[in-house]
């Protein structure tokens, strides 16, 4: 199961319809809510933003808008293609701005869906998923001549958002992969000598 790290957006024109589709990270239905509110202000031109999420560990929750289109033919797909890539904590809106020519619920169906398919496929194409991993907060400090080679130790680790302050001492917080943090705090009590406790 991935996550998306960081938004993506990719365009597409059909039939002088614009459609925009936007890939935004979020990890509630509470900020699902409020980048769908952000989304239709940002958009207020548009004609429809149609939206679809898909949250929590193992993707249970969803949810979807066709936002004005016929009934189906627009969160629907999109949601579709969402839960056929098996990513969570991900919101997908498709904004349309309409061309003049209708297009049918089948034209619809294939609009919004190729939209969509269309950003998952530059989030591919970019890097912008990652595993989905259960992380685990840590904080430690070290004394200058340590620090160099804790740095280096830290590199054998999957760490994420590391931020150090030198100061006296250095302080190093951040986050790590649970299943790693058990490991990661023995190595720092046996290279400190059993000073350092994470």
């Amino acid at each position: 199961m991935d996550i998306l790290a960081r938004p993506e957006s990719a365009f597409l024109v059909v039939k002088r319809s614009r459609f925009l589709a936007e890939l935004l990270p979020c990890t509630c239905q509470n900020d699902a809510r409020s980048l769908i509110k952000t989304q239709k202000e940002k958009y207020r031109d548009a004609t429809h933003v149609v939206h679809a999420f898909v949250l929590g560990k193992c993707a249970e929750v969803t949810g979807m808008s066709d936002d004005g289109e016929p009934s189906g033919t627009a969160g629907r797909p999109v949601l579709d293609v969402l839960t056929g890539r098996c990513c969570t904590n991900v919101l997908l809106t498709v904004t349309r701005w309409f061309g003049g020519t209708l297009l049918g619920t089948g034209g619809l169906v294939k609009a919004y869906g190729g939209a969509a398919k269309l950003v998952i496929t530059e989030a591919g194409r970019h890097s912008s998923f990652e595993e989905l991993t259960e992380k685990r907060s840590f904080s430690f400090c070290t004394g200058y001549t340590l620090y160099e080679r804790l740095k280096h130790m830290m590199e054998s680790y999957h760490t994420f958002n590391v931020a150090e302050q030198f100061g006296g001492d250095v302080s190093v917080s951040g986050e790590l992969r649970a299943d790693e943090y058990d490991s990661f705090a023995l190595l720092l009590k046996d290279m400190s000598s059993g000073k350092i406790q994470i």
